[in-house]
C-alpha cells in the first residue's frame, strides 16, 4: 500500500500540511530578475575599435542601437539594465551598462565609452506637494478668491 497523507498520523499530517502550507505561502516572496534592453556579449563589445570600424560595421556587429544621439545621429547608444524586485516592491537596478559609440563626420568610429550604474540618479520627490514661491491660499481661496476681482467697476482695464 503507498504512503500517503491520509495513512499518517494525525499530528505528522497537520505537520506536513503546515509544511506546504508555508511553502506555498513563501514562494510568491521571490526575487523577481529582470532585463531591459539590448543583451550585452562582451566579446562583440570590446571588438568595436575606433578608427578601424565605421557605422555600418558597428550596426552588423552589435545590431540597431538602442536608441541615437538627440542632438545628431552621430552618437550610438545600447542601454542594458538587470533588476530586482521583491514580490510587488519597486523594481531596483542591481545592474546597468551604457555603451556609447561616437562617429566623426565621415562615419568612421571616433571613441567607444562604457557607464555603468555610478551615472543612475534616484530621484526623490518632495513628499506629494511642489513646493511654490508666492502665497499660500486654502482650497476655497483658490476657489472664491476671484469672485468680485474680476469686471469690477473701478477696476483697470488693460
Amino acid at each position: 500500500m503507498p504512503n500517503s497523507i491520509l495513512s499518517l498520523p494525525a499530528p505528522r499530517a497537520r505537520l506536513v500540511a503546515l509544511g506546504l502550507a508555508v511553502a506555498i505561502a513563501t514562494s510568491g516572496c521571490a526575487q523577481l530578475k529582470g532585463r531591459q534592453g539590448y543583451v550585452v556579449d562582451p566579446l562583440l563589445t570590446e571588438s568595436i575599435t575606433p578608427g578601424v570600424d565605421n557605422r555600418e560595421s558597428v550596426e552588423k556587429t552589435l545590431g540597431r542601437p538602442t536608441f541615437v544621439g538627440q542632438f545628431s545621429d552621430n552618437e550610438y547608444y545600447y542601454v542594458s539594465r538587470e533588476t530586482r524586485q521583491l514580490a510587488f516592491a519597486k523594481p531596483r537596478p542591481v545592474g546597468q551598462q551604457v555603451l556609447r559609440v561616437r562617429f566623426d563626420p565621415a562615419g568612421n568610429v571616433a571613441a567607444v565609452d562604457r557607464t555603468g550604474l555610478e551615472l543612475v540618479s534616484k530621484i526623490s520627490p518632495n513628499g506629494d506637494k511642489t513646493p511654490t514661491l508666492g502665497r499660500h491660499r486654502s482650497f476655497f481661496e483658490d476657489i472664491f478668491g476671484n469672485i468680485g476681482a474680476v469686471g469690477a467697476p473701478g477696476a483697470p482695464t488693460r
